[in-house]
């Protein structure tokens, strides 16, 4: 055998297993490959959530209209935002050139709902029902203005595209609990099936430098719910093993002369996708699933691709052991329509939000699983563009936002942190303003590396202890910032 003293850990093993023969190699692929555990091996510390869900709201849900109250928006509605509220933060160029910042109060009633007194918006009915089962972040904030690097950011933990995913970085770390479907799935959705608001990548779900068998497997609706997973015509699922033996051959031989760690990802990716032949049918069926269930989700669960019935898709996933499950939900981006086009976005996504935690909870799911459910960053307090009586709109704001987590460790009915009355900035308990701070932990204030952070040490992984060495520098999801928000752990 060659020495290569560029290979990893995990090469280093994979290639001497290898070393023991090309024979042990293809029988323990053909016959059922051996669960992959991940480069740790076991997670670093025992962990609170064994799966995540992720429902991700691109473009960036108003928090003033549907969680943060701030009933002086409407007595000041019109006025302009004080000089020293904004205090010389930067704009967007979709508002630095407007001659005022006239405040605009959310048009909707708020109440609180819960033991923890928590507040939502008419437009949130079902979430308020499960105020109690919620871990409220008010004080999230990111260091992205811009939508593209604020979801890069809070996908990968940079601004700028090619780093692996938080799924990615989650299979790449613990591996799968399911030998017959990946680690790592994504669905994407958006308002009535259209395009709506910014567009979604597969970078954001990739892999990026890590080898290609971490990255997301996107579920898609319908028939074929990934693509190219079924035989051609005229092959049979015999003739696919045959062929799948003899390649099996050929990308050893490949491997054993280049030992090219992605002719193994390779390899790994094609036995995966003959066994979800069989899984995924089971796993897609929702034309089993009781009427009493879509009721609990919404009758949009009934219709493929909605959002609703992917977070049921999710359930199910959960269900068989599926490590990390991110959904994608698009048409958040409301500039100048909230009026008109926000309580539409609440009500596709209201009620099958909290019929998903609902029903891991009467599952016995929940405690082991985190949801987490939240966008890129907030909207602004004053109008952008023109304030009338009919609508108004609100520009990127990312020094404050809401986001929630349910299960999987976290404290169910804590609401952690807090804004100033105008919804502007964030402010500790004496109401003086603070700001997240990636370098160094705030208390009171939580940052997207805080909250990678944490949500890696629910997993059972130290986020500071998982890396990967690429052209020369160890990274991390992380990078170098980011704590564990200890807070907010149960």
């Amino acid at each position: 055998m060659t020495f290569n003293k560029d290979l990893n850990r995990r090469d280093f093993l994979r290639l001497s297993a290898g070393c023991l023969g090309g024979a042990a190699l293809g029988s323990s692929f053909t016959a059922n490959a051996a669960m992959d555990h991940g480069v740790l091996g076991a997670p670093h510390h025992l962990p609170k959530a064994k799966r995540v869900i992720y429902l991700f709201q691109s473009g960036a849900p108003s928090t003033q209209d549907l969680f943060d109250y701030k009933p002086l928006l409407r007595e000041k509605h019109k006025e302009e935002l004080p000089d020293w509220v904004r205090n010389g933060q930067r704009l967007t160029g979709m508002s630095s050139d407007q001659a005022s910042f006239p405040l605009c109060g959310s048009k909707w009633d708020f109440k609180q709902y819960g033991e923890n007194g928590a507040w939502f918006s008419e437009l949130m009915p079902h979430m308020a029902s499960i105020s109690d089962e919620l871990c409220t972040i008010n004080s999230m904030a990111t260091d992205a203005i811009n939508h593209d690097p604020a979801i890069t950011l809070m996908q990968t933990g940079f601004m700028i595209p090619g780093r692996p995913s938080l799924g990615a970085w989650v299979s790449y770390g613990l591996g799968s609990t399911n030998n017959n479907l990946p680690p790592f799935i994504v669905m994407t959705s958006s308002p009535g099936g259209r395009p709506a608001g910014q567009p979604l990548y597969s970078r954001l779900w990739g892999s990026g430098f890590l080898p290609s068998v971490y990255q997301g497997v996107q579920f898609r609706p319908g028939a074929d719910s990934v693509l190219y997973l079924n035989n051609p015509n005229g092959i049979d699922g015999a003739k696919r093993r045959r062929t799948l033996d003899r390649l099996l051959k050929l990308n050893e031989k490949e491997y054993e002369r280049s030992r090219d760690p992605e002719i193994l990802s390779r390899i790994s990716q094609y036995e995966m996708s003959y066994r979800m032949q069989e899984s995924i049918p089971d796993a897609t069926n929702l034309s089993e699933e009781p009427d009493h269930i879509f009721d609990l989700y919404g009758e949009d669960a009934r219709t493929p691709g909605t959002y609703a019935a992917n977070c049921l898709m999710a359930r199910r996933l959960v269900e068989r052991d599926v490590r990390f499950i991110q959904l994608y939900h698009t048409g958040w981006d409301q500039h100048k329509e909230i009026p008109e086009k926000l309580p539409v976005q609440a009500k596709d996504t209201d009620q099958a939000t909290a019929g998903l935690i609902k029903d891991l909870k009467q599952r016995g799911l929940l405690d082991d699983t985190l949801v987490i459910w939240g966008g890129e960053f907030g909207r602004t307090s004053y109008c952008q563009g023109e304030l009338t009586d009919k609508t108004y709109g609100r520009d990127h704001h990312p020094r404050c936002f809401t986001m929630f987590m349910a299960g999987g460790g976290t404290k169910s009915g804590l609401i952690y942190g807090k804004t100033d009355d105008y919804g502007y900035n964030i402010v500790d308990d004496s109401g003086q303003p603070i700001a997240a701070d990636k370098h160094h932990y705030v208390p009171g204030a939580v940052h997207i590396y805080d909250l990678q952070a944490t949500v890696m040490h629910l997993m059972g992984i130290d986020h500071t202890g998982l890396t990967y060495k690429y052209q020369g520098r160890r990274f991390r999801l992380t990078d170098v910032h980011g704590h564990v928000v200890k807070d907010l752990l149960a």
